[in-house]
């Protein structure tokens, strides 16, 4: 269960090259959208991941405790 809190890493570069993507193909024929679309949704990921990662943590923390 360690390698998930790296994992989440992935979605946050992932989201980053989206973005460059999307503004390389800004003035191409292209439609840059779905780049933008799919970081958007990378972004979102990436910050659910974190927040469960966190949740988790202090799930185990406190079971520790008692």
């Amino acid at each position: 269960m360690n390698y998930l809190k790296y994992t989440q890493y992935i979605y946050l570069a992932l989201a980053l090259y989206c973005i460059y993507d999307g503004i390389v193909k800004w003035n191409n024929p292209e439609k840059p959208w779905i780049s933008f679309f799919f970081a958007a949704i990378a972004l979102f990921t990436f910050f659910f991941r974190r927040r469960f990662a966190a949740k988790m943590q202090a799930n185990q923390s406190n079971k520790k405790q008692d």
